[in-house]
């Protein structure tokens, strides 16, 4: 699966876009995705650090509908979500001492937010 099986679509709602702010976007993921695959794909897709992966399974509900034919029933369409947490403090890391003596500090090369995050409906 490449990044853009894993990753499918945002998934905006009032809640979700109140846990932006904190640094935690939720979206809408392939049902075998891993959250070792969705780390990765979130990181590579939008060039953030990833903290912490939860995710939720949602089972297809059961809907009845009648038509001329009788009663039909069938499923809506299983799902699974995940909430990513990044790193939204890009302190500096101390990587190695240089030959001279001195320490030498990296900046993370990582963004703070997802800019493109759905809201351009």
């Amino acid at each position: 699966m490449t990044d853009y099986d894993i990753i499918i679509r945002p998934h905006v709602t009032e809640k979700s876009t109140m846990l932006a702010a904190e640094g935690k976007y939720t979206f809408v993921v392939d049902i075998r995705a891993t959250k070792i695959d969705i780390k990765r794909a979130v990181e590579r897709l939008f060039n953030v650090k990833v903290l912490k992966v939860n995710t939720v399974r949602y089972d297809g509900k059961k809907r009845t509908r009648r038509d001329a034919s009788g009663l039909n029933v069938g499923y809506t369409s299983r799902w699974k979500k995940a909430i990513v947490q990044i790193d939204t403090d890009p302190s500096d890391v101390i990587e190695y001492l240089a030959e001279d003596g001195k320490t030498v500090t990296v900046t993370k090369k990582y963004k703070t937010e997802i800019e493109d995050f759905g809201f351009n409906n």
